[in-house]
């Protein structure tokens, strides 16, 4: 009996047809989790809060499907404002976010407590005369920074949520009972 090393041409074929068929696989598997990672990424965020010195409160989508809401950063920029002087400036959707993802990270479903967030140049000069450790240069004025609290959690593990996110500026007001967060530089007080 003779046996041919060459495979028939029906095993020739399936073995061409699998070998194009692989990275067609591989390539249907990798979108397919980078997919899901996208969703995950782009999942919607909202907020609430509730600010301590006007009394207001809002609750907002502020992120969905992949987007900022202008309309709802606008009612943002509004709460946030300066409640001294009713000078209004765009926040820093970054900063939000870090608000956002301490909120989450503590597990906390209410609301934001504020205490500050967007400052005119006026308020800052007033507080900075009245008020030890009020910068200068704050990023309070450029609407990259909030002071907050989250009721019924302990501010120092709020303080230790928001410098594990190594995103920005982490204050800690023991007295005061507040943490501030900002989208500048890391560093930590």
């Amino acid at each position: 009996m003779i046996v041919s090393r060459r495979l028939a041409p029906r095993y020739r074929y399936a073995l061409i047809a699998a070998f194009f068929a692989l990275p067609h696989y591989f390539f249907s598997y990798a979108t397919a989790s980078a997919s899901t990672a996208d969703a995950d990424v782009e999942q919607a965020r909202s907020i609430a809060f509730y600010h301590t010195h006007t009394g207001e409160r809002l609750e907002v989508v502020y992120f969905s499907e992949g987007h900022y809401s202008e309309a709802a950063l606008n009612r943002i920029n509004h709460f946030l404002r300066d409640f001294r002087t009713g000078d209004e400036a765009v926040v820093d959707p970054a900063t939000l976010d870090i608000v956002h993802d301490v909120q989450q990270s503590a597990g906390f479903q209410g609301e934001v407590h504020i205490v500050s967030a967007y400052r005119s140049e006026k308020t800052n000069e007033m507080l900075r005369q009245k008020t030890k450790g009020v910068a200068k240069k704050s990023q309070h004025l450029e609407g990259k920074a909030i002071d907050f609290r989250l009721p019924g959690i302990d501010t120092t593990t709020i303080r230790d949520i928001a410098r594990g996110l190594k995103r920005g500026g982490v204050g800690y007001y023991k007295q005061s009972d507040f943490i501030h967060v900002d989208s500048g530089r890391v560093r930590y007080w």
